[in-house]
């Protein structure tokens, strides 16, 4: 926006330590938000026992707190690495990828997987939550008689999963491509793809439940078909 392609030291490790934080963070919560959608769905009479003002104050600080000490670790690792290929990064923003490219260091490749293996740990178990609990959430869905029981009941599982699912795939295939399909444009590519893309879709997804804006969608579309 600056029409500057620069960077301080410091300040690329202050931009990295935010992405990591808040991706990670929205990660927690989705998961967070997973486990209250199976609560209000498979427990609706424990609802109000399990998930009080303070269990969930308790759970939205352990994700913050679990956001900050992963992208504090992410980024304290990838600094103390010598950077001695240069000082170009081939991405518009700071991230551990091009960064660890620029580095020298005999144990890049151990501290790359080791990252990896990191991320790839906390990500499959938060992975492996939400498909649980949908997995419980569509059962007892599908025990609902009525129709429109079942109807109210995937409105609100939907948006998240959707979510859920743009929000996962898009960062799986910007780090665990195989090095043959890595270059520079569709690094790029998928670098905005999962950091700008589900952030900008997710009001309007959640949004959908709206009556009002689902109207003015439908409004928007039909004039666009009638103006063609």
């Amino acid at each position: 926006l600056w029409h500057t392609s620069t960077i301080s030291y410091s300040g690329c490790a202050a931009q990295l330590f935010l992405f990591l934080f808040f991706i990670s963070a929205e990660l927690y919560l989705l998961t967070v938000m997973c486990y209250d959608r199976y609560v209000s769905i498979c427990k609706p009479l424990h609802y109000g026992t399990l998930l009080g003002s303070r269990a969930c104050a308790h759970m939205a600080a352990a994700a913050w707190a679990s956001a900050f000490l992963n992208a504090l670790v992410h980024t304290a690792n990838t600094f103390s690495l010598p950077l001695c290929n240069g000082n170009a990064l081939g991405q518009f923003f700071c991230d551990v990828p091009p960064i660890l490219k620029l580095s020298c260091s005999h144990t890049n490749a151990l501290r790359k997987l080791g990252l990896i293996a990191v991320s790839t740990s906390l990500a499959f178990g938060c992975f492996v939550l939400i498909v649980f609990s949908y997995v419980q959430i569509f059962r007892a869905v599908l025990r609902i008689s009525s129709e429109q029981g079942q109807h109210k009941a995937f409105s609100t599982c939907l948006p998240h999963l959707a979510t859920v699912s743009l929000f996962v795939s898009t960062a799986l295939l910007a780090y665990l491509k195989p090095p043959s399909m890595s270059s520079s444009s569709l690094d790029l590519a998928l670098s905005v793809l999962y950091s700008v893309v589900p952030p900008a879709l997710n009001p309007f997804i959640y949004s959908l439940r709206n009556q009002e804006l689902k109207a003015a969608v439908w409004r928007l579309m039909a004039g666009c078909i009638q103006k063609d």
